[in-house]
């Protein structure tokens, strides 16, 4: 079963996660890509850098 987002989108969401500005939350984050907070947590966890 193919995976429902291709990788590079996983990593751009991610990158914009963690380099948001104060006061912008992760579900913000998520929901501005249509995706949910949970998987964008999830994707952010097994994503390598900081943590």
């Amino acid at each position: 079963m193919p995976k429902p987002y291709p990788e590079e989108f996983r990593e751009d969401v991610v990158r914009v996660a963690r380099n948001c500005g104060p006061g912008v939350t992760v579900e913000q984050v998520a929901a501005d890509f249509g995706v949910h907070a949970m998987t964008l947590w999830k994707w952010m966890r097994r994503s390598p850098g900081v943590h």
